[in-house]
């Protein structure tokens, strides 16, 4: 009896707190509709402001990346009955699921009132990997969408961005190949972050406008017509001011064979090994190639600055890459780090080099697995990397200049200082470099020590704008040959296949006398044939000539690499 008269009031307060509501609720939930107290997001029968009697359902468009291109995102969010909980279905990985929690703070930060229901968001296609924290935008905005917030956005408007816990956007990486997929798919209103909204704008056509924007709330009060956001104006493409950035020619002194090779090598796009000592110029001369190269083509920097989206290198507030780019790993580098690959397929150093330069200094050095792995990019300009989740096909026009000492101490050869290498060291360091490498090699320079008299003379060098003058004469020669019917994706002597060779290359009878006694004589493949081919008709070019003389052709064979490299 006591132990009841104790229990008792703990019981009624049980009743009045938990049991009682909870009948009440059932009772508004199947009878007619009751009004109870309205929140400011709510109306008084806990539906959503703007959506009653509609399903708690929104769709948002965005973008993702695969490989070089973008695709279309469908962002969908549904909110019903259950216990509060964010789903994320679509085959995300973990930056896309982790960007629940972001939203959830961000959502909150910004003085919206987050679900308290169970969220589904699911990314379409949902066979397709979406990786990044690009859908962080899109996300929030179909939450508020859903929940009655933010009145839907028009189908032709596209989000893309990373939010922070505070509200404010991030850029992300492969802007420039999302907002093209935008553009062509028919968005008329692509919104990014501020830092990514130049490059956006590059994509930009005569439909589609790129709104930037600093945190989500400008975004949500845009959608709203609250505060509308000037949309960005694309920066005209000039690349003329990229030399400027680049070393200039005239502070190399001496290595009159190696300022000529470097000159044939920038006005047919062909490959350079030079082998010197240890403080010949070899780096000097490669650093300052890019400043008597081409200037880029808006088609070149938008493939280039395609590829620096995508694996994160763009500078913030940059348009589209306007310099050739240079680019020198270091001999450590790994074949992956050459090639690509990874989770996310990023490109690697032969595509970041794309319409530029790839330097490998201490060719030797680097792993025979590295180096095998720029032969597939030479020879077809492009590099598929392949996987167990897929592939991904990038473009790798680059130019490769190498440089390598003569033997490990660097002193073969050398008119002063004696080599401590033994003949067999010399042989086991050379044959480093394999032959079907040294095969894909135009230009071979063998780089002497510079004389005292050659640092300290009056007379200044050739700078790197005389240089580009005979560089730019060349190429206009090439240009015009190659606009005919026949040579489409060619634009300089390096990139004629077998065929066009035969047809471009003609020679004077005698230099066909040379060439077929060198043949013989040097044991040279078909490939070195058209090499040599090449190389001549870049020579003959710059000397104004049409047809491939003696001359032409005894200097392309004095460049031969396999003899100079194979002992």
């Amino acid at each position: 009896m006591g132990t009841c008269a104790l229990s008792f009031p703990f019981l009624s307060q049980f009743l009045a707190n938990h049991f009682i509501p909870f009948v009440c609720y059932l009772r508004i939930s199947f009878e007619a509709p009751q009004k109870i107290p309205s929140s400011p997001f709510m109306d008084g029968f806990c539906r959503p402001i703007g959506q009653k009697g509609a399903p708690m359902y929104a769709v948002l468009k965005s973008f993702g990346l695969k490989g070089l291109n973008g695709f279309p995102v469908e962002v969908e969010a549904d909110i019903s009955g259950g216990m509060p909980a964010l789903s994320i279905v679509g085959l995300p990985d973990s930056a896309v699921r982790e960007s629940g929690d972001r939203v959830h703070a961000a959502l909150k930060n910004l003085g919206f009132k987050w679900p308290d229901r169970r969220i589904t968001i699911n990314l379409a296609p949902a066979d397709v990997r979406k990786t990044g924290p690009v859908y962080d935008l899109p996300l929030l905005l179909a939450v508020l969408a859903a929940s009655g917030q933010l009145e839907p956005p028009p189908k032709d408007t596209a989000f893309l961005g990373e939010l922070a816990l505070d509200g404010s956007l991030r850029p992300v990486s492969g802007v420039l190949p999302m907002a093209l997929e935008a553009a062509a798919g028919g968005v008329r209103a692509l919104y990014v972050p501020a830092e990514n909204a130049a490059e956006a704008a590059e994509a930009c056509g005569s439909e589609m406008q790129v709104y930037p924007a600093s945190t989500a709330r400008q975004v949500v009060d845009a959608l709203r017509g609250i505060q509308p956001i000037l949309p960005t104006i694309p920066v005209p493409f000039d690349p003329a001011d990229a030399w400027n950035h680049v070393p200039d020619f005239a502070d190399v002194c001496g290595q009159p064979l190696a300022r000529r090779a470097m000159v044939i090598a920038a006005a047919g796009g062909h490959n350079v090994l030079l082998v010197g000592a240890p403080g010949t110029g070899k780096s000097m001369l490669a650093r300052r190639l890019p400043g008597i190269l081409p200037p880029l083509t808006r088609e070149e920097a938008v493939e280039t600055t395609k590829i620096y989206s995508i694996a994160g290198q763009m500078p913030a507030g940059r348009g589209l890459v306007t310099a050739r780019p240079f680019r020198s790993p270091h001999h450590s580098a790994s074949s992956a780090a050459l090639a690509g690959g990874g989770a996310q397929f990023r490109p690697g150093e032969c595509s970041l080099a794309n319409c530029g330069v790839l330097f490998l200094d201490e060719l030797p050095e680097f792993s025979r697995e590295s180096l095998e792995v720029l032969r597939q990019p030479l020879e077809d300009g492009q590099i598929t990397v392949s996987r167990a989740a897929g592939s991904a096909t990038y473009p790798s026009h680059f130019q490769l200049v190498a440089a390598m000492n003569p033997c490990k101490c660097g002193y073969y050869g050398h008119p002063t200082r004696q080599c401590t290498c033994s003949p067999s060291a010399v042989r086991q360091y050379r044959s480093r470099v394999s032959g079907p490498l040294l095969d894909r090699i135009d230009l071979c320079v063998e780089m002497d020590p510079i004389a005292f008299d050659e640092l300290h003379t009056a007379a200044p060098a050739e700078s790197s704008a005389d240089l580009r003058k005979q560089v730019l004469a060349a190429r206009a020669i090439q240009a015009k040959r190659y606009a005919a019917p026949g040579y489409e994706g060619v634009h300089c002597n390096a990139q004629l296949n077998a065929g066009q060779v035969r047809r471009i290359c003609r020679m004077t009878p005698g230099a066909e006398r040379l060439l077929r006694a060198s043949y013989d004589a040097l044991g040279l493949s078909a490939r070195a044939h058209d090499r040599i081919l090449r190389v001549a008709r870049t020579v003959a070019d710059l000397a104004g000539k049409s047809l491939l003389d003696e001359d032409s052709l005894l200097e392309a064979l004095q460049y031969r690499a396999q003899e100079k490299v194979e002992l």
